[in-house]
């Protein structure tokens, strides 16, 4: 956050105890905050706080004239031109240009951090191709990595790969039956496969029963079916690495940390729990049935720990996964990417890690839940034949529709700068709406270069280059702003840092993309009215280093939603 905001938050209380004394020291510290907020209307100055109102209430005083009291007691004369009073009791302040432009000057500063973070997301299924239900949780974990990891938390990024159950007993005992060789079979072979075994398993009790013997034999470490599962999770990496590769996300295969790692921990789990007393049997599966978690019907929900035939079920898993990232991993904070629909489950799983004792008061767990991929018809995307839409197909049309708004432009690589742009809009889509809702994939909305897109963005920060780079001499001191659209992209810039820390706290990606578009949009009114090149002395410089300023912004904050900048498109 810039160093003014702070600054003037402190006078305004200092003004506030001077002008009330002992009754203002003796109200509610939360009624205290200023609540500086940037200003919506030009007319109301730069910012805005309700100060005045709150204590008006709190004191039982006309709010205009607690605010007439403040401004007569805050000295800010050398930060801001003199404060006015709006409506009920606002009080606006605007900041001098010489303010302004050293808040830009200065290299603003965070928060210093010394916790780790373990961020769980993408969640992939070995024998199974990426689909679009996969890419929300990729994109959106990945923003939330860069961002935590820049503001100086210690990031674990953890891919909780689905690798483990009674699918690949099935799966194992219908290559066999099939006589096939594993070493044979691609990723979309195995999917193949699995689909054959799931009908086959649904359609016959005698084939159902020796696929469990064989997941048996798999938890057990038979040979044979180890090395055949080992074949499918080889060959399921290898894809996952290229989409990832495609999508230029930082996950790499050292941070899969599959389900099948827990497996030797789940006995233990099932053990520690029934010695704390948590665990209760029903129909032969040990549950915890929690306080405050009951069904539509007013009955206990359980969290099924160990189902009725002896094997572990996810929640078991996840229970494993608490732990390991508390006690061997030391986490600080835990942060689920995973859909909404599973809120419920990751709050009884929080519930009981809590009363075991595994996840302590001060380790936070989140779950970042987050909406559905949405065809053109406003329902679940699916293929015309109603399968699921694979990834690579929709990160590949997106790259060929950027090449085709870059054909005939000069002085770029258009095969890299296509790849960029496309998956660059992809990801911008997915991360500018609240990942909370629903969001239509459309491509040609996507991949346009006007409007609230990741290509609009990506134009200003290569147009700035080009400016930059026809500019031939660097400044980067903004020695004077005269002009009002100097001003108003001075003073977006001076609240990155803030946004940066909105996110780290709410884990909400919109918000930065927000903020850039503003950027984006006061860049483009600044091109309008203030010229760079044909401008002379101070204004000269100073317009070029609030250019400079403006693509640092813009670089940083693509790169932290994990999209890149080309310099030229």
């Amino acid at each position: 956050m810039s160093a003014v905001l702070p600054v003037l938050a402190t006078r305004l209380s200092t003004a506030a105890a001077v002008a009330f004394g002992s009754s203002y020291a003796e109200l509610d510290p939360e009624l205290l905050d200023p609540e500086l907020r940037s200003a919506t209307k030009p007319e109301f100055g730069h910012y805005q706080s309700n100060l005045a109102l709150r204590l008006g209430n709190a004191l039982g005083q006309a709010p205009r004239e607690v605010a007439a009291r403040l401004v007569e007691a805050l000295d800010i004369a050398d930060l801001c031109e003199t404060p006015s009073i709006a409506g009920p009791g606002f009080i606006n302040l605007t900041l001098l240009p010489s303010t302004l432009a050293a808040a830009v000057n200065e290299p603003q500063a965070f928060t210093t951090r010394h916790q780790r973070v373990v961020v769980d997301y993408s969640q992939p299924n070995v024998a199974k191709q990426m689909h679009v239900g996969h890419l929300r949780s990729t994109v959106i974990g990945d923003a939330l990595c860069n961002v935590l990891q820049f503001v100086g938390y210690d990031v674990i990024r953890q891919n909780h790969v689905g690798d483990w159950g009674t699918q690949y007993g099935m799966m194992i005992e219908q290559l066999l039956g099939e006589n096939l060789n594993a070493e044979e079979l691609d990723l979309q072979g195995l999917q193949v496969l699995y689909e054959r075994s799931r009908k086959h398993f649904d359609a016959d009790g005698a084939f159902a029963d020796k696929s469990r013997a064989r997941v048996v034999l798999l938890q057990s470490g038979d040979p044979e079916t180890r090395a055949i599962w080992q074949r499918m999770v080889d060959v399921s990496l290898d894809d996952f690495e290229q989409v990832y590769a495609l999508l230029d996300s930082r996950l790499t295969r050292t941070d899969v940390v599959g389900e099948s790692a827990y497996n030797n921990d789940l006995p233990r789990i099932v053990d520690e729990l029934s010695e704390a007393g948590l665990l209760t049997e029903s129909d032969g599966a040990l549950c915890a049935f929690l306080p405050g978690f009951k069904g539509r019907d007013g009955q206990p929900l359980p969290v099924i720990v160990r189902k009725s035939d002896g094997g572990f079920g996810y929640s078991a898993t996840d229970l494993a996964a608490v732990r390991h990232r508390v006690s061997t991993l030391h986490a600080d904070r835990i942060v689920y990417v995973v859909d909404h629909r599973q809120a419920l489950h990751f709050e009884q799983i929080f519930a009981l890690a809590t009363s075991a004792g595994w996840l302590p008061s001060t380790t936070t767990a989140e779950h970042v839940g987050f909406g559905t991929v949405l065809g053109p018809n406003g329902k679940p995307f699916k293929t015309r034949a109603g399968g699921t839409v694979k990834l690579t197909t929709l990160l590949d049309e997106a790259v060929a529709r950027a090449d085709s708004l870059l054909e005939g432009r000069e002085g770029i690589d258009r095969q890299v700068t296509a790849k960029a742009v496309g998956i660059g809009a992809v990801k911008y889509a997915d991360l500018s709406s609240d990942r909370g809702n629903d969001y239509v994939f459309d491509l040609d909305r996507m991949v346009a270069m006007t409007g609230n897109t990741g290509p609009y963005l990506q134009y200003a920060h290569a147009r700035l280059t080009r400016l930059l780079s026809k500019a031939g001499t660097d400044h980067d001191q903004i020695l004077e702003l005269k002009d009002p659209a100097e001003e108003r992209l001075a003073l977006l810039l001076t609240g990155f840092a803030g946004v940066v820390e909105q996110v780290v706290e709410t884990l909400q990606p919109h918000r930065l993309c927000t903020y850039l578009y503003d950027v984006a949009t006061a860049l483009s009114v600044f091109y309008e009215q203030c010229p760079v090149l044909t401008s002379e002395g101070d204004t000269r410089a100073s317009r070029i280093a609030l250019c400079t300023a403006t693509r640092k912004v813009l670089q940083d904050g693509l790169g932290l939603l994990g999209i890149q900048a080309p310099d030229a498109m």
